[in-house]
């Protein structure tokens, strides 16, 4: 078993990254497990305060309940994902169930910040795209998508966005094995990484073979 953690600021261009790596590996090979899941569990907080959650810091995350399940499908271990949704702005009951695989992608913004889970990572990428091309790619989502208005976006980039990016995100780069430009450099790199994927899952394949 691979595990990849893949992070970088939002609006990098994390996912799209992850769908190219993913699109030429054998189907059903891989598990990606979105850091977005494990947002804390808020039933207990009014829905006026969960509304406020700052979804950009480390606080927000339940980073004992993401180092488990990570370890549990590193030891062969089926899991039961949790579900966030951000329009409750808590966690669901529903759960997702996800087997352990021969790849597994921890994506997130924050996936190479806690350090134990970089202990259970085989390969670390970090993302990396300029302030005003990550600024843009979220203006476009957000109002495309989520119908937000461009000066709240624009007041959340400056309050929020970019602080903690600086702050807790950017930081994290220096533990990545591999950085990957994203602003039209980013192919070779994540054909690099392809190519690694698939030459550590042949060699356990013939290794395997041989047992």
């Amino acid at each position: 078993m691979l595990i990849i953690g893949i992070a970088g600021g939002t609006g990098s261009g994390k996912t799209t990254v992850v769908k190219n790596i993913v699109c030429s590996l054998p189907t059903d090979s891989v598990a990606i497990i979105p850091q977005d899941s494990y947002y804390n569990h808020q039933w207990d907080v009014p829905e006026n305060v969960r509304k406020l959650t700052n979804f950009d810091h480390p606080n927000a995350f339940d980073w004992k309940l993401f180092e488990e399940q990570i370890e549990a499908l590193r030891n062969g271990q089926a899991i039961e994902q949790p579900t966030y949704s951000y329009l409750t702005c808590t966690r669901q009951e529903a759960t997702i169930h996800v087997e352990p695989k021969d790849v597994i992608i921890v994506e997130g913004i924050m996936a190479l910040y806690d350090q134990k889970l970089r202990e259970l990572m085989d390969l670390k990428i970090y993302v990396d795209a300029a302030p005003d091309e990550r600024l843009l790619r979220v203006i476009q989502r957000d109002i495309a998508e989520r119908g937000h208005p461009l000066e709240m976006l624009i007041e959340k980039y400056r309050n929020v966005l970019k602080p903690m990016h600086d702050e807790f995100i950017e930081p994290t780069k220096q533990f990545a094995d591999i950085i990957i430009p994203n602003y039209g450099g980013e192919k070779r790199a994540v054909d690099m990484v392809r190519q690694y994927i698939i030459g550590c899952l042949s060699t356990k394949d013939s290794e395997r073979n041989r047992h």
